[in-house]
């Protein structure tokens, strides 16, 4: 990961640039610059994996005009080929040096040629304005706000906007802003054609979409390693990627102590298929005495994303310690495609479609915030092969009745699309587990006894009232949401809500967001 942070008028002073932009060094520890474009300024912290020399340090310059960009644009030689015959020269690998020719030769149009996770943010030399863009499901992180002077300034994390502005939002994925304007240059959720393919064509398809998206993101530069949790999703990711590497690949799972239900299934998996494979083991301790450093780090109040980030968290804080690994693969995105437990009970094929495109759009706060900042704070890069955009498309393009679960088994499409030798059957089969429980259920009920220890009923009863978009409903949320608010006063709003179930549905009107709590979870924490 890199950082990136635009203060785009003439009101920016050095020193509060300074101050907010230095919150994020961590996600790129290696170099930093900072630049005056004449029309505010632009910073830049550099994670090294792509070009390590350098000759690849942001900001990039093209006659006058300045671009920082926190990403990987896959392919990028293909492009960098064409734009050396139109004139233009390159002095480093970097992939992102690409993006200010691709911009005087394309325009805004540009964006949508990127096969890319990226946030950037460029100045135009020619015409003083600064352009904003974000990659369709928002895998990199960007933010805004406007200063007093109605300056609009972009960070890579609410935490460099904290004191500059006084409403902080997430810039929206799939967007450019230029001119003030917010403008969709890709709506990965749209289906212009259902594919109504019969099962083994769909199967096929899934299957060769997700090999290539895992293939590119093994490209770099730095040395890359894989989470592992023993579920469908990462062990698909480590299968994949280990029969493309030449030796064997670097896997690290992570458990409670006592009842880690996950890691028995993960060592199965790295023993199936050969990796060098690293177990975490953390305590209740590490659980509580971390609880309140991820709740900074993530800029959330979410109960599903802290729980599950607290696990991400430690076993990367250990890879980042214990290694030189720089990047890092993992499994987020499969379940808002395919289906979590609780799409189970969509009432209709209409609606599983709905509820995919809804959590699809919502990612950026949740699940995929979880990955980037987990990953970032530790120095490491996130790479997220089920986020592939054309395999996104293909997946959300497919006849909703046949991603419903009317198989007996949930993800059904996923898993016969590589039935075979990826990984044991009943790897392959095993039902899901939340991440937060199957890092041990004992993780979630120590996280709750501390939250109802630390409250009467009557505190928190009047606590609560204090909050509203939303309102904590359990004193667990009410906990969260008092450590939010230390670091991000009156930020609330950065996140649309609470993940959880769709309560319309008959068997999710529920008040936890595990999937425990649910009449089908059966096997899935065993």
């Amino acid at each position: 990961m890199c950082s990136i942070m635009g203060y785009c008028g003439s009101s920016a002073t050095l020193d509060q640039f300074q101050e907010g932009f230095k919150k994020t060094i961590s996600r790129g520890p290696d170099a930093s610059k900072i630049i005056d474009t004449g029309k505010g300024l632009l910073g830049f912290h550099r994670l090294a994996i792509m070009g390590l020399h350098p000759e690849g340090m942001q900001p990039f310059e093209l006659d006058g005009s300045f671009a920082v960009c926190n990403g990987e644009l896959y392919g990028f030689q293909t492009q960098r080929e064409e734009l050396r015959k139109r004139g233009y020269t390159f002095v480093s690998e970097s992939d992102c040096e690409i993006l200010l020719p691709m911009y005087r030769e394309y325009g805004v149009e540009m964006f949508q040629m990127l096969d890319a996770e990226f946030a950037c943010i460029l100045f135009d030399g020619k015409t003083k304005e600064y352009i904003a863009a974000r990659d369709p499901i928002g895998i990199r992180p960007l933010y805004y706000g406007y200063d007093k002077e109605g300056t609009i300034i972009f960070a890579s994390e609410a935490k460099n906007l904290v004191g500059l502005t006084k409403k902080i939002m997430p810039f929206p994925p799939g967007h450019y802003c230029k001119d003030g304007r917010f403008i969709c240059y890709c709506d990965i959720t749209r289906v212009e054609h259902v594919c109504h393919d019969d099962l083994e064509t769909i199967c096929k398809n899934i299957h060769d979409k997700l090999v290539a998206g895992v293939e590119k993101r093994l490209v770099a530069d730095a040395k890359v390693g894989f989470l592992l949790s023993g579920g469908l999703d990462s062990s698909l990711v480590c299968a994949i990627a280990a029969r493309r590497s030449k030796e064997p690949i670097r896997t690290f799972a992570i458990g409670m102590c006592g009842d880690a239900i996950d890691l028995k299934y993960a060592k199965q998996t790295a023993d199936y298929i050969g990796s060098q494979h690293t177990e975490v083991i953390i305590s209740a301790e590490e659980v509580l005495g971390a609880l309140e450093e991820v709740i900074a780090l993530l800029g959330t109040y979410d109960i599903t994303t802290i729980r599950a980030s607290i696990g991400m968290y430690l076993v990367c804080r250990a890879i980042h310690k214990k290694t030189n690994i720089r990047v890092l693969l993992t499994g987020e995105i499969s379940d808002e495609l395919f289906g979590y437990k609780y799409t189970d009970f969509a009432p209709s094929a209409k609606a599983f479609q709905e509820e995919s495109e809804k959590r699809i759009r919502e990612l950026h706060m949740y699940d995929v915030l979880r990955a980037d900042r987990c990953i970032s704070v530790n120095s490491l890069e996130a790479r997220v092969p089920f986020g592939d955009l054309d395999f996104v498309k293909y997946v959300m393009a497919i006849d909703p009745k046949k991603k419903q679960n009317s198989y007996g088994k949930g993800k059904y499409l996923l898993r016969h699309a590589f039935e075979g030798d990826y990984l044991p059957h009943e790897i392959l089969y095993r039902e899901k587990a939340a991440f937060s429980d199957a890092v041990g259920h004992s993780m979630v009920d120590y996280l709750k006894e501390y939250a109802n220890d630390r409250y009467t009923d009557e505190e928190f009863e009047k606590k609560r009232r204090a909050y509203h978009n939303p309102a904590p409903f359990t004193k667990e949320s009410l906990l969260y949401r008092e450590i939010f608010e230390t670091y991000y006063p009156g930020q609330a709003e950065m996140v649309v809500g609470y993940w959880m179930p769709n309560k319309d549905w008959e068997g999710c009107n529920v008040e936890d967001p595990s999937a425990r709590v649910l009449s089908n979870y059966g096997d899935s924490g065993k």
